[in-house]
């Protein structure tokens, strides 16, 4: 057996340089590059491993552990979730800024590579700077904490243990069904250590990510189920954008007569123009969604998680029959569903083959189409720059920003928001007129993954315009990326809708019976003078990117023209209204109430809430 002499990190480069993937596309590598941010706990190592290895497998240096992990995850969710990207950092503050992004990544089934340094497996010089000491157990570091937010964990004590840890994290990366992260958690000695590999270990492997096929018997199932429904809804989720499914259903939607609604992530699987399109669904959802989801008898969720938002805390639809088609078997059988377990572009393609001649009645669809209609006419005055619902010479609100956005655009766009007021306003009112032109991070409703989830999607999809969409206090928790969206020539345009604070959370807190406190600027401990004003535009050329500072909603339109001519990132900022969201759509959700509180409204709204709940199954 030949073998070569490589340090376990070389012997990593190599082998994720030599790992493929079939696509459409044809064949390409699986792993685009590797985001590094360098520390005692890995230069030396992995380090030289990746300089010698950048022909083959680049890297990128980021400016924030959670930042860089964050693109790499935008990329992967932007590519289907078959290409990825891995990120390396150091011991100590470096990994423990990881563990963050590791459980976005795990909430929202999406793949990365996390190869964090750590101890010295000897021992010998314990303990190390940014060692955590763990006085009952030496084998203890921070990087344990990647346990709970990894899909597939390892820490690596000898060189040889990558022969056999290499492959599982490759099969739990491409897994449709166990998809997400995967920690190999290197100590730093072990990484410069050297090893007779077998020359075998690196040869190129194409790989392809397998189709679930559905049991015939869950298929005959839901047939029956569809077939004795009146008034039967899709749900559509992002497991349809994973499993190429989008055409598909569209034409299996059209042909049956099935209203489509949508979730965040399942966003744009139907564009919004289609004859069966009646929109978001949930508590960001539209009325056209919402109020069919009452009203129908089977609904049809495929390649969703179903978690509270969609579901309105399980009261949205808790009474009607649920099919769930999915990859995941944990996924099939939640709500009390019908299970139909396999790739939803397979599932959908089955369910067509055996429904025949069948289809729903010609009045369920013209309900939906006029539920859909008056959506459309909601969505073109809320949207307008001189929208009834705004009071002469007030600030801008949300949906008037978006409204202008997708005015001034193009169809091949691609919008990217994450946490805050704006994912739910897009999720209502953005129309998407292109597979792929949505991309929201709401699964863990993470603040601050916008503007490193833009560069992520553009490395992805250079040939589009990507805009992120993102509030001042994410841009403030999270910004460092702009920076490396500049070095690495990948532009970005980002809007900042500046409501002075974290306006999402202090609607949430009023709801909820409590004053406003500690969310918005004016209402935060301050000295004398009050919160800064903060001058975004400056910021952000500080780091690099072309930015101008917009008055009022009229001077949008040729701001955003400018940032579409320019060479490199375009941040355009704008004071927004900080208590006014789009009013129409949506469905109730469960937060909280006290039930002991010094507000006078209170008790009011603790009696609504109680009530609410009584919709519940349980």
């Amino acid at each position: 057996m030949k073998t070569i002499r490589l340090t376990m990190t070389q012997a990593i480069v190599k082998y994720l340089s030599s790992q493929f993937i079939e696509t459409e596309e044809g064949i390409q590598p699986i792993f685009a590059g590797v985001f590094a941010i360098f520390g005692h706990g890995n230069v030396a190592g992995i380090g030289q491993a990746l300089n010698e290895c950048q022909d083959k497998l680049p890297t990128y240096r980021g400016h924030s552990e959670q930042g860089m992990v964050h693109s790499a995850i935008a990329y992967a969710k932007a590519n289907n979730r078959q290409r990825m990207m891995a990120c390396t950092s150091s011991i100590g503050p470096g990994a423990t800024n990881m563990v963050t992004a590791a459980a976005l990544a795990h909430v929202n089934r999406l793949p990365v590579l996390l190869l964090p340094g750590d101890y010295f497996a000897s021992r010998t010089p314990d303990p190390v700077l940014q060692q955590l000491e763990d006085f009952s157990d030496p084998t203890v570091s921070v990087n344990d904490c990647f346990r709970p937010v990894s899909r597939y964990f390892d820490r690596i004590m000898r060189p040889e243990q990558i022969i056999n840890s290499l492959p599982v994290a490759i099969q739990t990366l491409l897994d449709p069904e166990n998809c997400g992260p995967v920690t190999l958690s290197l100590p730093q000695d072990v990484q410069a250590e050297a090893f007779d590999y077998p020359e075998a270990f690196f040869k190129k492997r194409t790989h392809k990510i397998r189709k679930i096929k559905v049991d015939d018997d869950e298929l005959n199932r839901a047939v029956d189920i569809l077939k004795n429904s009146k008034k039967p809804l899709i749900i559509a989720g992002g497991g349809v954008h994973y499993a190429k499914a989008c055409d598909v259903l569209k034409a299996f939607s059209k042909k049956y007569q099935i209203p489509v609604a949508e979730t965040s992530a399942g966003k744009g699987a139907v564009t919004w123009d289609h004859p069966g399109y009646v929109g978001a669904i949930g508590v960001t959802g539209s009325s056209a969604a919402n109020n069919l989801a009452r009203e129908a008898d089977t609904v049809l969720a495929i390649g969703t998680r179903l978690n509270d938002f969609i579901s309105g805390s399980r009261a949205l639809f808790s009474d009607k029959t649920l099919i769930q088609l999915n990859v995941a078997r944990f996924d099939t059988i939640k709500h009390n569903a019908f299970s139909l377990w396999g790739d939803a572009k397979l599932g959908i393609s089955n369910l067509d083959e055996c429904l025949n001649e069948w289809k729903v009645s010609d009045n369920w669809f013209k309900e939906a189409e006029a539920e859909a209609s008056n959506w459309n006419n909601y969505y073109d005055d809320i949207t307008a720059i001189n929208s009834s619902s705004a009071a002469e010479g007030s600030l801008p609100t949300d949906a008037q920003v978006l409204g202008e956005v997708k005015r001034n655009g193009e169809a091949s766009d691609i919008v990217v928001c994450a946490a805050g007021s704006l994912p739910g306003e897009l999720h209502k009112l953005w129309r998407t007129e292109q597979t792929g032109g949505y991309h929201s991070e709401y699964g863990f409703s993470c603040m601050g993954y916008e503007i490193a989830g833009g560069l992520g999607v553009k490395m992805a999809e250079p040939d589009r315009e990507v805009i992120v969409l993102v509030g001042d206090g994410s841009y403030l928790m999270l910004n460092s990326e702009l920076a490396t969206s500049i070095m690495l020539g990948h532009k970005i345009i980002a809007v900042i809708l500046d409501n002075r604070g974290f306006s999402c959370i202090n609607r949430l807190q009023n709801a909820t019976g409590n004053t406003s406190f500690n969310n918005l600027l004016k209402d935060c401990k301050s000295i004398d003078d009050g919160h800064p004003e903060i001058n975004f535009a400056m910021h952000a050329q500080s780091l690099g990117a072309n930015s101008e500072h917009v008055e009022n909603i009229d001077e949008l339109a040729a701001a955003l023209n400018r940032a579409r001519s320019s060479t490199k990132s375009y941040v355009i900022s704008l004071v927004t209204d900080s208590h006014k969201i789009s009013p129409e759509g949506g469905c109730w959700w469960e937060v909280a109430v006290p039930e002991v509180s010094s507000n006078e409204k209170s008790e009011q709204i603790l009696s609504s809430y109680k009530e609410s709940k009584t919709k519940q199954p349980y």
